[in-house]
C-alpha cells in the first residue's frame, strides 16, 4: 500500500465527483508506465480509449464501454506461458487498465506499482522496498497533476462553451 499517495488523495478529496478527470488522468499516468507489460489486445485497446477519452476524443459513453469490456477482459485473463513471473505482472498490468478505465485510480495505481515490482520477478514482490521507486514516482505525478488542476478548470469552461464541445 502506498500511504503517502493514499494520504495525499484523502487530503485532496481525489475520490469527489468533481476530481473525477483528474482520477482518470492520473490512472493514465500510472497504467501508461506499465504499458509495456500489457498482453492482451483488448487491454491495450482500453488503455487507448483512456488517453482518447482524456484528451477528448471520445465521449463517456464510450469510456464507459470500454471500462465494461475490461472488467471482463481483466477478470477472464489467460496469462502468460512464461515461468519467470511475467504473467502476473500482465495480469497486474491488465486489472491497472480496468480500474483506471472505471475511475479507481488509486487501484489502479497499486496494481501498476505490483505489476511494475513483478516484472523483476515473482520474488520482488516480497520486499516492500522495491515498491518504493513506484510509489514515489505516483505520489510525485499525482502532486503534478494538482499542481496543474487550477490552470485546467479555468480552461475547461471555455472549452466547454465551443460549438462541438
Amino acid at each position: 500500500m502506498n500511504t503517502a499517495l493514499t494520504q495525499l488523495a484523502a487530503g485532496c478529496d481525489l475520490a469527489s465527483e468533481a476530481h473525477t478527470p483528474l482520477r482518470l488522468a492520473f490512472g493514465l499516468a500510472c497504467v501508461e508506465r506499465v504499458r509495456h507489460l500489457l498482453e492482451d489486445p483488448e487491454a491495450i485497446a482500453g488503455l487507448d480509449t483512456l488517453a482518447a477519452f482524456t484528451a477528448g476524443t471520445v465521449d463517456a459513453a464510450t469510456l464507459a464501454n470500454a471500462a465494461a469490456r475490461m472488467k471482463e477482459v481483466a477478470s477472464h485473463h489467460r496469462g502468460s506461458q512464461s515461468l519467470d513471473g511475467s504473467a502476473h505482472a500482465a495480469v497486474s498490468a491488465t486489472y491497472a487498465v480496468a480500474n483506471a478505465l472505471a475511475g479507481r485510480a488509486l487501484e489502479a495505481a497499486s496494481y501498476a506499482a505490483y505489476a511494475t515490482v513483478y516484472a523483476y520477478g515473482g520474488y520482488a514482490v516480497q520486499d516492500l522496498s522495491a515498491f518504493e521507486p513506484e510509489h514515489q514516482w505516483q505520489v510525485l505525478a499525482l502532486q503534478r497533476l494538482l499542481d496543474d488542476a487550477p490552470s485546467e478548470r479555468s480552461a475547461q469552461p471555455a472549452a466547454a462553451s465551443q460549438p462541438g464541445a
